[in-house]
């Protein structure tokens, strides 16, 4: 799935204080393990300091996304759990 290469929120409904984001990937419903190995790639297509903005549907990604983000260095600016939405930001 291509990244989105979006300087701003795009024609997409952004949350109330969503960050700016240079680029957007929906997982839908994509497992765990398969989501951060693909976030870690498309993560790594971004300068330092440019946010990506994810859309995951994994139930178990409210845990493993800011888990993720803990451990590679990688700042986690914003969630909206409703929408299923993370700001990502490249260190």
């Amino acid at each position: 799935m291509p990244l989105s290469s979006l300087p701003s929120h795009g024609s997409e409904a952004m949350p109330v204080g969503a960050p700016i984001h240079h680029a957007g990937w929906d997982a839908g419903d994509l497992a765990c393990g398969e989501l951060v190995l693909e976030l870690r790639l498309r993560m790594r297509s971004l300068n330092a300091g440019q946010t990506l903005r994810l859309s995951a549907l994994d139930p178990g990604a409210p845990a493993d996304i800011p888990a993720w983000c803990r451990m590679t260095r990688h700042h986690l600016v914003f969630i909206d759990p409703v929408a299923h939405l993370y700001f990502i930001q490249r260190p």
